[in-house]
């Protein structure tokens, strides 16, 4: 069952250091790229992942998330919710600690099979209004 205990969920944001953003995009009207934004200058550790993009907002971007050659912490998804199969794929793959859906982003079938392979996952919830929200940085 997907987390939705305010502790549990400051808990996650305050013990990451890397998140992958997937689905990041270049094109500032977009709220990945706004969210990418501001997890950067949070302190975080930001990998954006798309594979259309060179870079966005200055930082490389990584075609999937098994290119990205350090743990990640959070993986936090912009895609539409039928993408997730593969997202989840890799996140197993890579052995992402927690998988964050944003608004929108509702797959319950998927959101299980991360929990089953032991990925702490969060879903319906912007991760920008949850920082704001629970953790004072």
């Amino acid at each position: 069952m997907p987390i939705e205990d305010d502790n549990l969920l400051r808990s996650i944001l305050t013990s990451a250091r890397t998140i992958a953003v997937v689905g990041a995009s270049n094109k500032p009207y977009r709220d990945s790229n706004r969210i990418t934004d501001l997890l950067i200058h949070r302190g975080f550790a930001v990998y954006p992942v798309n594979p259309a993009y060179a870079e966005t907002n200055g930082v490389k971007c990584h075609p999937d998330l098994r290119s990205i050659q350090r743990p990640i912490d959070i993986v936090n998804v912009f895609r539409n919710p039928a993408a997730l199969k593969e997202i989840v794929d890799d996140a197993i793959a890579v052995k992402a600690k927690s998988l964050w859906l944003q608004y929108g982003v509702v797959n319950e079938v998927e959101a299980e099979r991360a929990e089953r392979a032991g990925i702490q996952v969060v879903m319906d919830h912007c991760i920008a209004v949850d920082l704001g929200r629970l953790v004072r940085r």
